[in-house]
């Protein structure tokens, strides 16, 4: 996937400002910055769901415009269905494109720690279990491409670092997927990609496109022992500085 200088406006405001990045094959590829940076636009934009004001989105070279089969987004707010089971919610992006897989909903089921929870809805579970069925939802659909949009931004710090360490398990072992997450915190960003590219300013630009030279497979503790890790943190904070001082004043 390829976002080529995407600029966008809201009310006559510009969020994003000639936003270029490419996204390889089976790369997992995080977007770090502040709130107000447009980090969740671009990622919207990057679904079809908007179109930029400037700018062009291409997914194996056709232009995005509107929303793909071959992509699914995983948002913040889980998004389930809260009349529908599990199992029903996992099974619904299939249906919705005339597809049954009930094997395939099963099996990501047992992958995701759900495999008790099939017949409960989501009034029954918690934070943690309603993500890891929103993840598994947008999976089942095989898509070409996942977009992640801040999908653990709302959990707590403990559920956090485990479904971090659950995609990163799933990730590292299928590498089927090409992947973007969205994420304002910089460890997460490292712990998970392949690259990170820092947005900072408002409206939000491209600061800096790094690859993460950590080896896989990686978990919270090991990444910061790691020699390169401070180094690296460093620099994406340092391109996101500009943008945290100014909201500071």
């Amino acid at each position: 996937m390829v976002v080529e200088r995407v600029s966008h406006d809201f009310g006559g405001r510009r969020v994003l400002d000639d936003v270029s990045l490419h996204v390889a094959p089976h790369e997992l590829l995080c977007v770090v910055g502040p709130s107000g940076c447009g980090k969740t636009t671009l990622l919207r934009i990057m679904a079809g769901l908007l179109t930029p004001t400037a700018g062009v989105v291409r997914l194996d070279g056709d232009v995005v415009r509107g929303p793909s089969p071959r992509t699914a987004m995983v948002f913040q707010q889980f998004g389930l269905f809260p009349w529908k089971s599990v199992r029903a919610n996992i099974a619904y992006g299939l249906a919705n494109r005339g597809r049954r897989d009930p094997e395939r909903v099963e099996r990501l089921m047992r992958t995701m720690g759900l495999a008790d929870a099939g017949s409960l809805y989501p009034r029954h579970l918690s934070g943690g279990m309603r993500q890891r069925v929103g993840l598994a939802r947008a999976l089942a659909v095989e898509p070409q491409v996942l977009l992640m949009d801040e999908p653990f931004g709302s959990l707590d710090a403990i559920t956090r670092e485990q479904l971090q360490e659950e995609l990163l398990r799933i990730w590292e072992r299928d590498r089927e997927v090409t992947g973007v997450f969205i994420t304002h915190d910089i460890d997460e960003a490292i712990l998970l990609g392949d690259r990170v590219v820092a947005l900072s300013g408002t409206p939000g630009r491209v600061g800096r496109d790094l690859r993460v030279p950590i080896a896989r497979p990686r978990t919270a503790l090991g990444i910061r022992s790691d020699p390169t890790y401070p180094e690296l943190r460093a620099v994406i904070w340092d391109a996101l500085r500009p943008a945290a001082s100014g909201a500071a004043h």
